[in-house]
């Protein structure tokens, strides 16, 4: 049987799935989907632990941009009327960055809206982590899109910790979504941001259009990159976009992608992203069942969520406690207005190959 097989797998012989033994489990019935989100959950517990870790995001530089992926709304291809501004003020971000540290979190997330950063910007994303460390001695995270090796040795130079760059599609779909960068340059970057000894936030959105088997391979195509972290958006098409008319994911065909990629994934910390509250519906809870440790908080870089109150009152009727930690751990992103989360826990080790 399948599921018997992956479990005997990643919890007796402590080791991560074949390709076809994932495939095997991706082809059971959703009728089968309890028994899989038991094993997911079993994984995760196993190999993570119980605790779930919150995030919130900052959209530090908005609209205007100039790829044109097209499930994104802010592509300057398309008119979607979503709000456009320039990188935020020094003190704008020093100000959220107070509001971080006050809230008694540990790490601060500047996202921007472009291709790659110029100079010019990378500069004024520099000054702003250097201030934010100098002033409140928080971590801070980047997500600036496409870098050259040498913005990589900057950002971690000045401190940068961990680097956001989704993948966002399989290889085999990517070319359909996105014409002015390639899959490869998203791969390239990963390995920038590690080889310049950032750890490494790497995801995509599913429901874009790519069937189970691709839906698989992404997962494996992630795990070849051993994000530290691993963004799970479920794709909520956005108004003015060329996706905006696509279908989405049912919540049954959402739980059993969270749970193939815990799988696929046993040790990475799995976020339920953009597009949960619309797909998932009353089912959110069973998301954090089926394998993911980790959440975004409030709202998204362009669509509203929900509020944190709601996603912690959820964890403590699951019984689910918020990962914590100190000074350098975890991951923090505060909102624009000051508003806040919760602080984050680091990455947790994996179980040895050869543990008994």
């Amino acid at each position: 049987m399948p599921l018997a097989a992956a479990e005997r797998a990643l919890l007796d012989e402590r080791r991560p799935l074949t390709r076809d033994e994932a495939l095997a489990v991706a082809r059971l019935p959703l009728d089968d989907l309890p028994a899989l989100i038991a094993l997911a959950h079993r994984v995760r517990l196993a190999w993570c632990g119980p605790e779930v870790e919150l995030e919130s995001l900052i959209n530090a530089k908005s609209g205007a941009c100039a790829e044109d992926c097209a499930f994104c709304s802010q592509s300057a291809h398309f008119d979607t009327g979503v709000e456009v501004y320039p990188f935020l003020d020094l003190d704008e971000v020093l100000a959220a960055a107070r509001a971080t540290r006050d809230a008694g979190a540990t790490q601060f997330c500047i996202v921007v809206a472009v291709r790659g950063p110029s100079e010019r910007l990378l500069d004024k994303v520099i000054k702003a982590v250097t201030a934010v460390r100098d002033e409140t001695g928080l971590e801070v995270a980047c997500s600036l899109g496409l870098l050259e090796p040498a913005q990589a040795a900057r950002l971690a130079a000045a401190g940068v910790r961990r680097y956001n760059h989704n993948l966002e599609a399989p290889r085999a779909v990517f070319g359909s979504i996105c014409t002015t960068h390639s899959y490869d340059d998203r791969v390239a970057t990963a390995h920038l941001a590690i080889d310049a000894g950032m750890e490494l936030c790497c995801g995509g959105i599913l429901g874009l259009g790519e069937t189970l088997e691709q839906r698989v391979d992404f997962a494996f195509e992630l795990a070849a990159l051993e994000p530290c972290e691993v963004p799970v958006n479920l794709f909520d098409p956005r108004p003015g976009t060329p996706l905006a008319d696509t279908p989405v994911l049912s919540p049954r065909e959402a739980l059993q992608a969270i749970a193939l990629f815990r799988l696929v994934l046993p040790g990475a910390w799995i976020r339920l992203a953009g597009g949960r509250e619309k797909i998932l519906g009353e089912l959110q809870s069973m998301g954090l069942y089926a394998g993911a440790n980790a959440l975004i908080i409030g709202n998204y870089l362009t669509t509203l969520g929900r509020s944190p109150e709601e996603d912690v009152a959820l964890l403590e009727s699951l019984g689910m406690p918020v990962a914590g930690g100190g000074p350098g751990e975890g991951r923090f992103v505060v909102a624009a207005d000051g508003t806040h989360a919760l602080p984050a826990k680091p990455v947790r080790k994996l179980i040895p190959l050869d543990a008994s």
